[in-house]
């Protein structure tokens, strides 16, 4: 039998997953892994900022408007928000990290398309595609996160990714803008410029981010994917036209409203009977979840409303150059830097969460607020406290509504969790800008249409140059003085007016973070926790029936098929004395209890045998479910009972009822067996390795079975209760493995475990007469520990087997001891020969 070993403890911690036994990665080895991932977060914030001060600039030499200037922000969103859920869903089937290279891959196509744009509608079209890349980097960095670093100690490395955001956030502006204003470099190089960034990442990403992959077979819900997309494009393209190509109260609104919600309940009822949905709708039945994605969706407007309208308020309104645009923005970054590392730390050292999220939603509300009241002649030290405010607010809001969502979900769900509020943000990121920036143009016509009224007629012939009754973004230098004044009055109170609508939706996302409950983070990462779902509470009274079942479903589950049959005849047995006895157990007086069991997909369960058990332990009915999985049995009376079901096939389940004087209905869901089956391969040459002990461990350490491997290295297991268990394999000539493994609920689950060659030193012993026996030759490595011994045969030899490479001392004893130093690499040595004489020969 293999047993845990350090090295296979490094191996494991390399692959990302921590030491089998749920021992956390160092800091060292988890920042090591986060490097690549960070600097691919930091390519998708920044082509999402870099564009922002140098839009008015792009818009007015592609010959686009207000609208075109709205609809190159929306185009990123929009495919970043639809296809989020997507990503996550993908990341709980396949590779996380060949995930995160693809999304690199298309922004950096979609990067450079953009950048050879021809007019504004070639532009949007780059955008989409690029938001679809964006999209993947921002949700699956969130969950290659989660998966290494248990919810206690996220906090502090949610802090880092919130520090890459801040300095993606501000950088990308100022070199936005200092590339705009350069001449010889002009706009399109605000595309190319971070091509270079995702390279790099995608090399980092390479080699230093390393996570088990478990291959299943799956079905992508494409369809889900599709409604979705179709229903969130519908809604955004409703919300930027609307009040413009038509009223807010028309055909069109009907048409496309009504469309996008018909869209929505067809998505849910896809996701309803979808084997693998993209958003699984049993996340909303958990409050958290629920409150958190409906935050989201506010802290969003909130967020992106911030870096959007910036830009055009300080180059519109306070007639700043791109490159000072960014510059005057750097009051919110900081803030968010500040307080989404401060948080982070503190959450850690906590490990509460809650008065952040609080606090943050308070903040940004007053920021907001705030921000609603400057105009286009505010003091700018008024406006940096208020953009200060605003940051520190989002910078606790952002990270901790994932968090508390990541804590509350299991690890074959965290993909789908993390994405979930992370769509519901982007959501209305889009929403936001869309409507406000509908709005803004609005309120600036109207303010427009004001001062030109205060100034007199003689500047009227002037208005439609101006930009006050047309789409087009003004030139501010070509206006008279008087009629810039107004233009600038106009854009700095329109866009005081969308700060002041965005207040009140994120009053809206504080009031809801008060009615999220803190529960405590959880101490182990995904690829390390145990199973997340809690059992029904049980009186002490009844922990000998419990722990029976316990038992039986923490059963090893031997390879051996003769006694996997045994078992099941057993079982099969067990249920038809049962259905003999059932009638007479039943038909007694009592208050009814009655249900469904039930199965994976909600499949009902015929044939489980249901068994209803006093506090005490004595047993006071039974039943067997029927072919559409209904029972049906007596209780004697008011009172707790513990209710026990079982079923060939499935994990036991035991649970407490409370029973009153009216008939009781108890709904049972039972967890299935399953398989897992895999290859073992080397790692060098990729060669099948033959009878190589295979070992799996459920997360409290037990022992659940054991087997070889065959010719082609590989090996299968029967009867595994689905969730996570750790996965050993030991081999000669090869250094020991461990890696955690989800089991699915239904089906097979199929893995591959590449085994690193383990390197060997060999030599003899010789004296002078010849070989040496019986010496005593003993192994140390670089740090002073002793790695192994050995007493040499008759032939003086010796060998060490399973050795990393690196710096050692070989000590031999026999005569005086004679030390000498080696270094072993690749396969190791096999002369290391040594001398040994006395002093007088």
């Amino acid at each position: 039998m293999a047993t845990t070993t350090p090295a296979g403890v490094r191996a494991h911690a390399k692959h990302g997953g921590g030491s089998p036994d749920g021992a956390p990665m160092t800091h060292r080895q988890i920042m090591e892994a986060l490097s690549g991932l960070m600097l691919g977060m930091f390519v998708a914030i920044l082509s999402s900022t870099i564009v922002s001060n140098a839009l008015p600039k792009i818009i007015g030499d592609l010959g686009g408007g207000q609208s075109a200037y709205t609809w190159v922000v929306t185009a990123a969103l929009l495919p970043m928000t639809a296809a989020t859920p997507l990503w996550g869903k993908l990341a709980d089937l396949y590779s996380k990290k060949a995930l995160v290279q693809i999304s690199l891959i298309i922004y950096v196509v979609a990067s450079m398309a953009a950048g050879l744009s021809q007019n504004p509608g070639m532009l949007i079209v780059c955008r989409v595609v690029q938001g679809i890349g964006t999209g993947g980097l921002s949700a699956l960095a969130q969950i290659v996160m989660a998966a290494m670093i248990s919810p206690r100690e996220r906090g502090r490395y949610s802090g880092y990714l919130g520090a890459t955001f801040a300095v993606a956030t501000v950088g990308g502006p100022l070199l936005g803008g200092v590339i705009t204003d350069t001449s010889w470099l002009g706009w399109r190089w605000c595309f190319y410029v971070g091509v270079p960034f995702a390279v790099i990442a995608l090399i980092v990403l390479q080699k230093t981010l390393h996570l088990p992959v478990v291959k299943r077979q799956v079905k992508v819900d494409w369809l889900g994917a599709l409604l979705i997309s179709a229903a969130v494009s519908l809604l955004l393209i409703w919300v930027t036209f609307a009040g413009d190509k038509y009223d807010w109260m028309s055909w069109q609104t009907g048409v496309m409203v009504g469309g996008s919600v018909v869209l929505g309940l067809l998505f849910v009822l896809a996701e309803a009977k979808a084997a693998e949905p993209i958003i699984p709708l049993r996340l909303f039945r958990n409050r958290t979840i629920s409150l958190a994605s409906l935050a989201s969706l506010f802290v969003g407007v909130a967020m992106f409303s911030g870096t959007v309208f910036f830009s055009q308020y300080f180059q519109l309104a306070r007639d700043k150059s791109p490159t000072m645009s960014g510059v005057m923005t750097i009051p919110m970054i900081g803030g968010l830097f500040v307080s989404s590392t401060v948080s982070g730390q503190f959450i850690t050292r906590t490990g509460r969460w809650k008065a952040w999220l609080v606090s943050g939603g308070v903040l940004v509300t007053a920021g907001l607020g705030l921000l609603g009241s400057i105009r286009y002649d505010t003091d700018y030290w008024k406006t940096a406290v208020f953009m200060a405010l605003l940051g520190l607010g989002i910078g606790m809001m952002m990270q901790n509504l994932v968090l508390c969502t990541q804590n509350q979900v299991a690890p074959t769900d965290l993909g789908s969790a993390s994405s979930t509020v992370t769509f519901f943000r982007s959501l209305g990121g889009a929403i936001g800008v869309s409507a406000l920036g509908a709005v803004m143009a609005n309120r600036i016509t109207h303010y427009v249409k004001d001062g030109l009224a205060d100034l007199g007629p003689k500047y009227a012939h002037l208005a439609s140059g101006s930009g006050s009754g047309s789409d087009s973004i003004p030139d501010m230098d070509a206006l008279p003085a008087p009629l810039r004044t107004v233009m600038e009055s106009a854009y700095g109170h329109g866009i005081a007016d969308v700060f002041l609508i965005a207040a009140v939706l994120a009053a809206v996302a504080f009031l809801i973070t008060l009615f999220i409950k803190e529960v405590p983070l959880r101490t182990k990462g995904a690829l390390a926790q145990a199973a997340e779902g809690e059992a029904a509470p049980v009186d002490p009274a009844a922990a000998p029936v419990v722990a029976e079942a316990q038992e039986r479903q923490g059963t090893t589950s031997e390879v051996a098929e003769p006694a996997a049959q045994a078992r099941a005849d057993q079982r099969l047995a067990a249920v038809a004395t049962i259905e003999q006895e059932a009638p007479a157990l039943s038909s007694g007086g009592g208050v009814p209890v009655r249900g469904v069991v039930r199965g994976a997909e909600s499949a009902p369960v015929p044939q489980a045998a249901i068994t209803l058990i006093s506090l005490a332990g004595r047993q006071l009915g039974r039943s067997v479910a029927q072919s559409d999985g209904t029972y049906t049995l007596n209780a004697p009376g008011a009172g707790s009972y513990v209710l026990i079901a079982s079923a060939d096939g499935y994990q036991p389940q035991a649970s407490t009822i409370v029973v009153n004087n009216d008939p009781v209905t108890y709904d049972i869901l039972l967890s299935g067996t399953s398989g897992l089956t895999g290859t073992v391969r080397a790692t060098d040459d990729h060669r099948p390795v033959k009878d190589a002990m295979v070992i799996v461990t459920d997360v409290r350490g037990d022992l659940l079975a054991t087997g070889t491997t065959g010719d082609q290295g590989e090996f299968t297991f029967t009867e595994l209760v689905p969730g996570p268990v750790t996965i050993a394999v030991n081999a000669t000539g090869y250094r020991p493995r461990a890696l955690p493994v989800d089991i699915t609920t239904t089906g097979i689950t199929r893995i591959e475990v590449d085994l690193d060659t383990g390197a060997q030193l060999q030599g003899t012993v010789k004296a002078p007469h010849g070989p040496l026996a019986d010496a005593r030759v003993t192994l140390v490595d670089a740090a002073g520990n002793v790695i192994a011994t050995a007493t040499t045969g008759t032939d003086g030899a010796y060998a060490f087997t399973d050795l990393d490479t690196g710096d050692y001392t070989v000590i031999a004893t026999g005569y005086p001891p004679v030390a000498t130093a080696l270094t072993i690499t690749g396969h190791g040595t096999d002369d290391h020969d040594i001398e040994l004489s006395h002093p007088s020969e």
